[in-house]
């Protein structure tokens, strides 16, 4: 078979075959970059902050476009309800979060206020901390769910609205938000939470890349055909 696909006429074949091949590579690498070019940012204001109300819902599910979102929220702070919460990493480092309820025209959400290092900090922290009027300016994060963990020793190591329901000694008359606040001004004593921008997300053109596959597959068919017709050869001469 070797000796048939050395012939020069087999060869100019494969040369023929080669240049189509590199040709159909060339369309897949341009349908490749354009399902790039073409696609669509996804740009959300998220550094523009926002009235809670305006993004978010009392007992509904808090909108994709809605996490990360920065906003304003204007209530109370009720201090008896401030809890602490354990193993919260912050830039790679391990403490505690002090989370207080704050009530805004009756509708509850958890303001994690800051994090420390010490579990006697953070305690002092939520004991002194004494609530009032406030408006709290910082990001909005989806709730964390339920803890699967050691919650029946009454630790707490999630953020979860519907946990928070259940330790708060007030119901908010409304209901409370599915999500919670990452406070951008810390009380005295805490330390920020790290709570970076959202990643913009960028959505590819599929149509281009279907097509960039295609041309991929084509090319290689070229190769097959120049090595499907040097085989047929071989075979009828092998019979003959």
């Amino acid at each position: 078979m070797w000796k048939i696909a050395l012939r020069p006429r087999w060869i100019a074949a494969l040369i023929l075959a080669l240049a189509v091949a590199a040709g159909f590579a060339l369309l897949s690498q341009w349908q490749l970059s354009r399902s790039v070019s073409t696609g669509t940012v996804v740009e959300r204001p998220t550094e523009t902050v926002l009235p809670l109300t305006e993004v978010a819902t009392p007992q509904a599910p808090l909108p994709a476009a809605a996490d990360g979102q920065r906003v304003a929220a204007a209530g109370r702070f009720l201090p008896a309800d401030t809890l602490v919460l354990s193993d919260r990493l912050n830039e790679g480092k391990s403490g505690y979060w002090v989370v207080a309820h704050l009530q805004t025209d009756g509708a509850g959400v958890a303001v994690a206020l800051g994090w420390t290092a010490s579990q006697n900090t953070a305690e002092s922290a939520a004991s002194s901390f004494d609530g009032g009027d406030a408006t709290v300016t910082g990001r909005l994060v989806a709730d964390e769910g339920p803890q699967t963990g050691d919650f029946q020793s009454g630790e707490l190591s999630t953020l979860s609205a519907g946990a928070m329901v259940n330790l708060w000694s007030t119901t908010d008359a409304r209901g409370v938000y599915n999500g919670y606040i990452v406070s951008a001004d810390p009380p005295t004593g805490l330390e920020a939470i790290h709570a970076p921008r959202p990643v913009t997300d960028v959505e590819l053109n599929w149509l281009n890349l279907f097509y960039a596959a295609e041309w991929v597959i084509f090319a290689g068919f070229a190769v097959f055909l120049w090595w499907r017709l040097v085989r047929d050869v071989w075979e009828r001469e092998r019979r003959a």
